[in-house]
């Protein structure tokens, strides 16, 4: 039995009789199915398409996720359904424009975490009467 050391970010491999198999670990497959993911440290940008709620490390991770988890072409339903847009119908490739300058900069990110923890915050206080 032979182990393979590789970098964090790729699958580690182990080679059994000559055959390579890939050992994915039990955490990445269970935090998939889960609809919303748990927050890891350094993950600061949430997803806020409709309930998706998946927490990632930088922008530009929301935004690869955005546009093809939701806005591929088998997926996207037409007109944006990020947490607060209007509903406008919109062709795919000016929603995936419109999602790269509303939605997914730094700031739009960080602007629509704080909507959501005062959504939350301000549903909790409602519920507690």
């Amino acid at each position: 039995l032979f182990l393979q050391s590789t970098p964090a970010t790729s699958i580690p491999t182990v080679q059994v009789q000559g055959q390579q198999i890939n050992l994915q670990p039990p955490s990445y497959t269970a935090a998939s199915q889960h609809a919303e993911q748990m927050k890891k440290p350094g993950q600061n940008f949430m997803c806020l398409w409709q309930s998706c709620k998946k927490w990632f490390q930088t922008p530009s991770q929301v935004f690869y996720h955005a546009a093809t988890e939701h806005g591929g072409k088998d997926v996207y339903p037409g007109q944006c359904l990020w947490e607060g847009c209007e509903p406008f119908q919109r062709q795919r490739f000016s929603f995936i424009t419109h999602l790269q300058d509303k939605h997914c900069s730094r700031d739009a990110l960080l602007a629509g975490l704080k909507q959501d923890e005062l959504g939350q915050a301000g549903s909790q206080k409602l519920s507690n009467k």
